[in-house]
Protein backbone atom coordinates (compact mmCIF):
# COMPACT_ATOMS: atom_id res chain seq x y z
CA UNK A 1 0.00 0.00 0.00
CA UNK A 2 1.30 3.48 -0.63
CA UNK A 3 0.49 6.73 0.83
CA UNK A 4 -0.88 9.27 -0.76
CA UNK A 5 1.79 12.44 -0.74
CA UNK A 6 -0.61 15.49 0.24
CA UNK A 7 -1.24 18.21 -1.83
CA UNK A 8 1.69 21.33 -1.86
CA UNK A 9 -0.10 24.62 -2.13
CA UNK A 10 0.87 26.63 -5.05
CA UNK A 11 3.30 28.85 -2.74
CA UNK A 12 4.81 25.74 -1.60
CA UNK A 13 3.70 26.32 2.36
CA UNK A 14 4.70 29.94 2.18
CA UNK A 15 1.79 32.55 3.05
CA UNK A 16 0.54 34.17 -0.43
CA UNK A 17 1.59 37.50 -0.64
CA UNK A 18 -0.63 41.18 -1.36
CA UNK A 19 0.23 44.00 -2.48
CA UNK A 20 -1.33 45.68 0.38
CA UNK A 21 1.02 44.18 2.85
CA UNK A 22 2.98 47.45 2.71
CA UNK A 23 0.36 49.17 4.87
CA UNK A 24 -1.57 46.20 6.36
CA UNK A 25 1.39 44.57 7.67
CA UNK A 26 1.89 45.83 11.66
CA UNK A 27 4.90 44.12 11.96
CA UNK A 28 8.10 42.39 10.16
CA UNK A 29 9.61 44.01 7.45
CA UNK A 30 8.13 45.56 3.67
CA UNK A 31 9.26 46.39 0.69
CA UNK A 32 7.82 49.89 -0.14
CA UNK A 33 9.46 53.19 -2.30
CA UNK A 34 9.76 56.63 -0.72
CA UNK A 35 6.28 57.93 -1.59
CA UNK A 36 4.67 54.73 -0.37
CA UNK A 37 6.72 55.39 3.19
CA UNK A 38 5.24 58.55 3.07
CA UNK A 39 1.23 57.05 2.33
CA UNK A 40 2.38 54.64 5.68
CA UNK A 41 2.88 57.67 8.42
CA UNK A 42 -0.73 58.59 8.42
CA UNK A 43 -1.73 55.24 8.58
CA UNK A 44 0.67 54.26 11.37
CA UNK A 45 -0.48 57.53 13.31
CA UNK A 46 -3.65 56.57 12.84
CA UNK A 47 -2.92 53.32 14.26
CA UNK A 48 -0.77 54.63 16.84
CA UNK A 49 -3.57 57.07 17.84
CA UNK A 50 -6.35 53.83 18.50
CA UNK A 51 -4.22 52.04 20.36
CA UNK A 52 -4.27 55.45 23.12
CA UNK A 53 -7.43 55.46 22.93
CA UNK A 54 -7.49 58.67 21.24
CA UNK A 55 -10.22 59.72 18.29
CA UNK A 56 -8.21 61.31 15.77
CA UNK A 57 -8.71 61.76 12.04
CA UNK A 58 -5.99 62.73 9.45
CA UNK A 59 -5.63 65.23 6.54
CA UNK A 60 -3.21 65.05 3.26
CA UNK A 61 -2.78 68.29 0.99
CA UNK A 62 -0.33 69.30 -1.21
CA UNK A 63 0.92 69.61 -4.66
CA UNK A 64 2.92 66.84 -6.73
CA UNK A 65 6.45 68.02 -8.29
CA UNK A 66 9.65 66.00 -8.45
CA UNK A 67 10.48 64.28 -6.12
CA UNK A 68 7.44 63.94 -4.52
CA UNK A 69 5.51 63.68 -7.93
CA UNK A 70 3.80 60.07 -7.75
CA UNK A 71 2.99 60.93 -4.08
CA UNK A 72 -0.44 61.73 -4.84
CA UNK A 73 -0.55 58.80 -7.17
CA UNK A 74 0.34 56.69 -4.30
CA UNK A 75 -2.24 58.04 -2.32
CA UNK A 76 -4.66 57.15 -4.73
CA UNK A 77 -4.02 53.41 -4.72
CA UNK A 78 -3.99 53.56 -1.06
CA UNK A 79 -7.77 54.98 -1.02
CA UNK A 80 -9.32 51.97 0.63
CA UNK A 81 -6.57 51.81 3.68
CA UNK A 82 -7.05 55.51 3.83
CA UNK A 83 -10.54 55.53 4.52
CA UNK A 84 -10.11 52.75 6.75
CA UNK A 85 -8.33 54.81 9.37
CA UNK A 86 -10.26 58.35 8.41
CA UNK A 87 -7.98 60.12 6.83
CA UNK A 88 -8.80 62.02 4.00
CA UNK A 89 -6.42 62.64 0.50
CA UNK A 90 -7.57 66.38 -0.80
CA UNK A 91 -4.89 67.52 -3.63
CA UNK A 92 -4.81 71.02 -3.40
CA UNK A 93 -5.59 73.56 -6.72
CA UNK A 94 -1.93 74.80 -5.71
CA UNK A 95 0.64 74.78 -2.26
CA UNK A 96 -0.73 77.64 -0.72
CA UNK A 97 -4.21 76.52 -0.60
CA UNK A 98 -3.45 73.19 0.27
CA UNK A 99 -1.20 74.48 3.21
CA UNK A 100 -4.36 76.88 4.31
CA UNK A 101 -6.43 73.59 4.50
CA UNK A 102 -3.87 72.59 6.79
CA UNK A 103 -4.13 75.36 8.81
CA UNK A 104 -7.33 74.70 9.01
CA UNK A 105 -7.44 71.30 10.26
CA UNK A 106 -5.30 72.22 13.44
CA UNK A 107 -8.61 74.38 14.62
CA UNK A 108 -11.28 71.97 13.50
CA UNK A 109 -11.26 70.58 17.04
CA UNK A 110 -12.11 74.07 18.69
CA UNK A 111 -15.45 73.95 15.92
CA UNK A 112 -18.98 73.13 17.59
CA UNK A 113 -19.93 69.34 17.70
CA UNK A 114 -16.72 67.92 16.45
CA UNK A 115 -16.09 64.88 15.49
CA UNK A 116 -13.05 64.16 16.27
CA UNK A 117 -10.26 64.69 19.18
CA UNK A 118 -7.67 66.32 16.42
CA UNK A 119 -6.87 65.70 13.14
CA UNK A 120 -2.82 65.24 12.38
CA UNK A 121 -1.99 66.82 8.93
CA UNK A 122 0.54 65.77 6.08
CA UNK A 123 1.65 68.64 4.21
CA UNK A 124 3.73 68.31 0.09
CA UNK A 125 4.99 70.16 -2.28
CA UNK A 126 8.49 70.32 -4.15
CA UNK A 127 10.99 73.41 -3.51
CA UNK A 128 9.77 76.07 -5.89
CA UNK A 129 6.00 75.08 -4.03
CA UNK A 130 7.91 75.24 -0.71
CA UNK A 131 8.56 79.33 -1.71
CA UNK A 132 5.30 80.23 -3.32
CA UNK A 133 3.57 78.33 -0.02
CA UNK A 134 5.71 80.61 2.27
CA UNK A 135 3.02 83.03 3.46
CA UNK A 136 0.83 79.72 4.60
CA UNK A 137 3.26 77.69 5.68
CA UNK A 138 4.68 80.90 7.86
CA UNK A 139 1.30 81.91 9.20
CA UNK A 140 0.39 78.10 9.87
CA UNK A 141 3.32 77.66 12.23
CA UNK A 142 3.04 81.23 14.01
CA UNK A 143 -1.14 79.50 15.05
CA UNK A 144 0.49 76.22 15.38
CA UNK A 145 -0.38 72.53 15.63
CA UNK A 146 -3.10 71.16 17.88
CA UNK A 147 -1.66 68.86 20.86
CA UNK A 148 -4.05 65.94 19.36
CA UNK A 149 -3.79 67.04 15.62
CA UNK A 150 0.15 67.83 14.85
CA UNK A 151 1.39 68.98 11.57
CA UNK A 152 4.06 67.40 8.99
CA UNK A 153 5.26 69.62 6.26
CA UNK A 154 6.83 67.66 3.41
CA UNK A 155 9.47 69.68 1.15
CA UNK A 156 10.25 67.55 -1.99
CA UNK A 157 14.16 68.68 -2.58
CA UNK A 158 15.58 68.34 -5.89
CA UNK A 159 19.57 69.33 -5.16
CA UNK A 160 21.01 68.04 -8.71
CA UNK A 161 17.67 69.67 -10.54
CA UNK A 162 17.74 66.26 -12.34
CA UNK A 163 13.92 66.99 -13.30
CA UNK A 164 13.21 70.36 -12.00
CA UNK A 165 13.24 74.22 -13.68
CA UNK A 166 16.05 74.71 -10.42
CA UNK A 167 18.47 73.30 -8.20
CA UNK A 168 16.45 73.64 -5.02
CA UNK A 169 16.81 73.39 -1.17
CA UNK A 170 14.08 74.18 1.04
CA UNK A 171 16.01 74.10 4.48
CA UNK A 172 16.56 78.04 4.38
CA UNK A 173 13.06 78.90 3.57
CA UNK A 174 12.30 76.65 6.67
CA UNK A 175 14.33 78.32 8.83
CA UNK A 176 12.51 81.64 8.00
CA UNK A 177 9.30 80.09 9.05
CA UNK A 178 10.76 78.87 12.33
CA UNK A 179 10.15 75.64 11.33
CA UNK A 180 12.04 72.65 12.45
CA UNK A 181 13.26 70.55 9.87
CA UNK A 182 14.35 66.42 10.10
CA UNK A 183 16.48 65.19 7.31
CA UNK A 184 16.12 61.57 7.00
CA UNK A 185 19.03 59.32 5.27
CA UNK A 186 16.77 56.40 3.95
CA UNK A 187 13.79 55.37 3.22
CA UNK A 188 13.64 53.66 6.96
CA UNK A 189 13.97 56.29 7.96
CA UNK A 190 11.19 58.60 6.15
CA UNK A 191 8.73 56.42 8.22
CA UNK A 192 10.33 56.72 11.74
CA UNK A 193 11.03 60.80 11.60
CA UNK A 194 8.06 60.99 10.03
CA UNK A 195 5.63 59.50 13.00
CA UNK A 196 8.60 61.24 15.52
CA UNK A 197 7.82 64.37 13.80
CA UNK A 198 4.26 64.47 14.47
CA UNK A 199 4.46 63.36 18.04
CA UNK A 200 7.54 66.50 17.80
CA UNK A 201 4.58 68.55 16.66
CA UNK A 202 1.86 67.50 19.35
CA UNK A 203 4.16 68.33 21.91
CA UNK A 204 5.94 71.59 20.42
CA UNK A 205 3.14 73.36 18.97
CA UNK A 206 5.29 73.42 16.08
CA UNK A 207 4.53 72.41 11.97
CA UNK A 208 7.61 70.23 11.92
CA UNK A 209 9.42 70.34 8.57
CA UNK A 210 11.39 67.01 6.54
CA UNK A 211 13.00 67.39 3.65
CA UNK A 212 12.50 64.53 0.70
CA UNK A 213 15.35 64.16 -1.55
CA UNK A 214 15.16 62.61 -5.04
CA UNK A 215 17.94 59.82 -4.10
CA UNK A 216 15.29 58.32 -1.02
CA UNK A 217 11.92 59.17 -2.53
CA UNK A 218 12.51 57.76 -6.02
CA UNK A 219 14.45 54.88 -4.52
CA UNK A 220 12.66 51.09 -2.67
CA UNK A 221 13.90 49.51 0.37
CA UNK A 222 13.13 46.53 2.43
CA UNK A 223 12.44 48.29 6.07
CA UNK A 224 11.29 47.60 9.33
CA UNK A 225 7.52 48.16 11.02
CA UNK A 226 6.80 47.14 14.38
CA UNK A 227 3.92 49.24 16.68
CA UNK A 228 6.62 49.09 19.73
CA UNK A 229 9.31 50.45 16.95
CA UNK A 230 10.68 54.03 18.16
CA UNK A 231 8.56 54.39 21.67
CA UNK A 232 8.21 57.86 21.96
CA UNK A 233 10.00 59.43 25.00
CA UNK A 234 7.99 62.94 26.27
CA UNK A 235 11.11 64.95 27.36
CA UNK A 236 11.84 65.91 31.14
CA UNK A 237 13.89 68.86 31.03
CA UNK A 238 11.71 71.49 29.48
CA UNK A 239 9.19 73.22 31.21
CA UNK A 240 6.21 73.52 29.46
CA UNK A 241 4.16 76.58 30.56
CA UNK A 242 1.14 76.33 31.60
CA UNK A 243 -1.92 75.68 29.71
CA UNK A 244 0.32 74.56 26.81
CA UNK A 245 1.90 76.06 23.80
CA UNK A 246 -0.08 74.20 20.78
CA UNK A 247 -2.73 76.41 18.63
CA UNK A 248 -4.95 78.09 20.98
CA UNK A 249 -8.20 77.94 18.83
CA UNK A 250 -8.16 81.79 18.87
CA UNK A 251 -6.46 84.79 17.60
CA UNK A 252 -3.35 85.69 19.12
CA UNK A 253 -1.54 89.43 18.89
CA UNK A 254 1.08 88.43 16.06
CA UNK A 255 3.77 89.95 18.56
CA UNK A 256 3.12 87.49 21.02
CA UNK A 257 2.43 84.61 18.47
CA UNK A 258 6.08 85.28 17.47
CA UNK A 259 7.98 85.24 21.13
CA UNK A 260 6.21 81.99 21.81
CA UNK A 261 7.48 79.97 18.31
CA UNK A 262 10.55 81.10 18.75
CA UNK A 263 11.03 80.76 22.73
CA UNK A 264 8.83 78.24 23.64
CA UNK A 265 8.04 75.98 20.70
CA UNK A 266 11.81 75.47 19.18
CA UNK A 267 13.43 75.02 22.53
CA UNK A 268 10.43 72.62 23.05
CA UNK A 269 11.52 70.47 19.55
CA UNK A 270 14.96 70.68 20.74
CA UNK A 271 13.51 69.22 23.79
CA UNK A 272 11.99 66.43 22.21
CA UNK A 273 14.54 65.66 19.90
CA UNK A 274 17.12 65.17 22.62
CA UNK A 275 14.78 63.23 24.84
CA UNK A 276 14.29 60.69 21.38
CA UNK A 277 18.42 60.29 20.29
CA UNK A 278 17.45 62.11 17.08
CA UNK A 279 21.24 63.14 17.26
CA UNK A 280 24.57 61.41 18.24
CA UNK A 281 27.64 59.37 17.51
CA UNK A 282 26.63 56.67 15.40
CA UNK A 283 30.09 55.66 13.96
CA UNK A 284 33.84 55.40 15.35
CA UNK A 285 35.41 56.66 18.36
CA UNK A 286 34.07 56.85 21.74
CA UNK A 287 35.75 59.44 24.01
CA UNK A 288 38.49 61.70 22.96
CA UNK A 289 38.60 62.44 19.29
CA UNK A 290 40.96 63.45 16.68
CA UNK A 291 37.95 64.42 14.15
CA UNK A 292 34.38 64.49 15.10
CA UNK A 293 32.24 64.37 11.66
CA UNK A 294 29.29 66.15 11.63
CA UNK A 295 26.56 65.74 9.36
CA UNK A 296 23.06 64.70 8.16
CA UNK A 297 20.73 62.85 5.80
CA UNK A 298 21.89 61.59 2.64
CA UNK A 299 25.53 63.07 2.98
CA UNK A 300 25.87 60.56 6.47
CA UNK A 301 25.17 57.47 3.69
CA UNK A 302 27.81 59.07 1.30
CA UNK A 303 30.42 60.01 4.61
CA UNK A 304 29.76 55.79 5.18
CA UNK A 305 30.52 55.03 1.61
CA UNK A 306 33.73 57.11 1.74
CA UNK A 307 35.01 55.01 4.68
CA UNK A 308 34.10 51.70 3.13
CA UNK A 309 35.95 52.74 -0.32
CA UNK A 310 38.46 53.42 2.17
CA UNK A 311 38.88 50.50 4.04
CA UNK A 312 38.10 52.04 7.35
CA UNK A 313 35.67 49.88 9.65
CA UNK A 314 34.34 50.85 13.26
CA UNK A 315 37.65 49.18 14.91
CA UNK A 316 39.95 51.47 12.58
CA UNK A 317 38.00 54.48 13.27
CA UNK A 318 38.09 53.86 16.95
CA UNK A 319 41.99 53.24 16.42
CA UNK A 320 42.49 56.53 14.79
CA UNK A 321 40.23 58.57 16.73
CA UNK A 322 37.37 59.65 13.95
CA UNK A 323 33.66 59.66 14.83
CA UNK A 324 30.80 61.19 12.60
CA UNK A 325 28.04 62.48 14.65
CA UNK A 326 24.72 62.01 12.75
CA UNK A 327 22.65 64.74 12.93
CA UNK A 328 18.57 64.35 12.77
CA UNK A 329 17.14 67.83 13.29
CA UNK A 330 18.96 70.01 11.22
CA UNK A 331 17.40 73.20 12.39
CA UNK A 332 17.17 74.33 15.13
CA UNK A 333 20.45 72.56 15.89
CA UNK A 334 20.15 70.64 19.37
CA UNK A 335 22.54 72.39 21.51
CA UNK A 336 23.40 70.10 24.71
CA UNK A 337 24.43 67.11 22.78
CA UNK A 338 26.15 68.93 20.09
CA UNK A 339 28.54 70.77 22.45
CA UNK A 340 29.24 67.80 24.54
CA UNK A 341 30.28 65.97 21.20
CA UNK A 342 32.33 69.27 20.15
CA UNK A 343 34.11 69.29 23.15
CA UNK A 344 35.52 66.01 22.73
CA UNK A 345 37.25 66.62 19.89
CA UNK A 346 40.58 68.34 18.32
CA UNK A 347 39.17 68.92 15.01
CA UNK A 348 34.96 69.33 13.27
CA UNK A 349 34.78 68.87 10.19
CA UNK A 350 31.15 69.56 9.10
CA UNK A 351 29.85 67.77 5.83
CA UNK A 352 26.50 68.69 3.58
CA UNK A 353 24.95 69.59 0.79
CA UNK A 354 24.54 72.57 -0.75
CA UNK A 355 24.61 75.93 1.59
CA UNK A 356 25.31 75.42 4.90
CA UNK A 357 22.44 74.84 7.25
CA UNK A 358 24.85 73.07 10.54
CA UNK A 359 28.03 74.76 10.21
CA UNK A 360 26.33 77.87 10.64
CA UNK A 361 24.43 76.96 13.61
CA UNK A 362 27.43 75.07 14.65
CA UNK A 363 29.89 77.67 14.51
CA UNK A 364 27.46 80.17 16.52
CA UNK A 365 27.28 77.68 19.14
CA UNK A 366 30.55 77.01 20.01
Amino acid sequence: MTQAMPERSPTNGIAPLSLDEKYTRLSGRIFVTGAQALVRIPIDQARRDAGSGLNTSGFVSGYRGSPLGTYDMALWQAEEQLRAHSIVFQPGVNEELAATAINGTQEAPFLPGARYDGVFSLWYGKGPGVDRAGDALKHGNLAGAHPRGGVLVLCGDDHAARSSTTAHQSDHALIHYGMPLLNPASIQEVLDYGLLGLAMSRYSGAWIGMKCVTDTIDGTASIEVDPSRNALVIPTDFAMPEGGIGNPGKWVPMLQAEARLFEERLPAAQAFARANDLDGVRFGAVGRRRLGIVTSGKSYLDVLEAFAGLGITPVDAERLGISIYKVGMIYPLEPQRMAAFASSCDELLVIEEKRGVIEPQLAQML
